[in-house]
């Protein structure tokens, strides 16, 4: 086991010629999440065997350079700060940590989710870390990354917080969930500001699409949803109002029989026009993909091609770019896959899978 253990530390692989697939033994258990840095120089990956993997990417080879410990339970996510320097990290051990780039230095361990914490982001800024607990917890939080310390529970889901992502000016929050729904917060009135609804199972993954309006959600319902911000909510239906009692005719002299009204000859009833259904979907849902061949899990937006991955739980890896309904570009890359991201080419893509394998396609 230890001689396996220090081999994996030196891992090193080239990304493969257009249309292949190369694959590498990253973890000794699941990989859950996977991030690139912003300035494309490192490369990050969350295991089950409760190691983060800290990899320099140079010259389009993926070099492994460290292994950073200290969660005691399995790593869920990681996520680069804006400016490259920091590593966030998140795990079952309820807990946030802080790594320094790329030294591994720990910085300060975060404290507060009552569960798992199984996902977090970082403000375009910097400023802010934000954080989904799961299903005992169900809260979206934010903390200041530079004491640890919690700025604001936002506010809680029905159920498990898969992810997070921030708008491009940062003033927008979305978070998703078990519950089928897409949250979106204000971050700097620290309040909710809608649902989104539309999905019939878990939303897996969301991703602002290179604006701060355009938001993309994938779902364990096999859809893709592209989502328009701009567009005004739909109208909450008016609530009946509570019907009023009849008045009451006063008392009459009961020495007076009652007189009976002669009988009116009733009038046939008007055929009803059949209610037309209403529609179903949030007028701000302005595109849907799907069905995909499996349940999707991850969910990656690419500046550089405008284009976003997708990757299932049958190992099915697709690129969209949100005009057409098919994608353009799909291949079977390996069961069971829970995580993708684009490599700052914008067509080297990166995925995790259960076996503890990191894939690297090219398209």
């Amino acid at each position: 086991m230890t001689r396996l253990s220090l081999a994996l530390s030196f891992v090193a692989f080239a990304v493969p010629a257009a249309g292949q697939t190369t694959e590498v033994k990253a973890h000794m258990a699941l990989v859950h999440s996977v991030a690139f840095s912003p300035d494309g120089k490192w490369f990050a990956s969350a295991g089950f065997d409760k190691a983060v993997k800290l990899f320099e990417f140079t010259n389009g080879t993926l070099k492994e350079v460290r292994t950073l410990s200290g969660h005691t339970e399995p790593v869920y996510c990681v996520a680069f700060s804006p400016d490259s320097k920091t590593l966030a990290t998140s795990s079952l051990d309820k807990t946030i940590r802080l790594w320094a780039i790329p030294d591994g230095k720990p910085g300060p361990e975060i404290k507060g989710h009552t569960d798992l914490v199984d996902v977090v982001a970082w403000s375009p800024d910097g400023k802010a870390l934000a954080s989904g607990s799961g299903s005992q917890d169900k809260s979206v939080r934010l903390w200041n990354p530079a004491d640890g310390k919690e700025i604001k529970n936002l506010g809680t889901h029905n159920g498990s917080v898969y992810s997070l992502a921030f708008s491009q000016d940062g003033k927008l929050l979305a978070s998703s969930g078990a519950d089928n729904l897409v949250k979106v917060w204000d971050v700097p009135d620290k309040k909710l500001v809608t649902d989104l609804k539309g999905h019939e199972l878990g939303v897996t993954g969301v991703v602002f699409a290179g604006d701060n309006k355009t938001l993309v959600s994938v779902s364990q319902d096999r859809t893709i949803r592209v989502w328009d911000l701009s567009i005004s909510p739909p109208k909450e239906p008016k609530k009946d109002e509570p019907k009023k009692e009849p008045k009451k005719d006063a008392p009459k002299d009961k020495k007076e029989p009652k007189k009976e009204e002669p009988k009116k000859k009733e009038e046939p009833k008007k055929k009803e026009e059949p209610k037309k259904d209403e529609p179903k979907n949030d007028p701000r849902q302005v595109k849907e993909f799907g069905p995909t061949p499996d349940d999707l899990y991850g969910v990656s937006w690419s500046n550089q091609t405008k284009t976003i991955a997708t990757a299932g739980y049958a190992g099915n890896l697709s690129v969209w770019n949100l005009t057409d309904p098919k994608p353009t570009f799909t291949t079977k890359i390996k069961d069971v896959t829970y995580c993708v991201t684009f490599a700052p080419d914008g067509k080297t893509i990166v995925a995790g899978h259960e076996k503890g394998e990191i894939t690297v396609t090219k398209r």
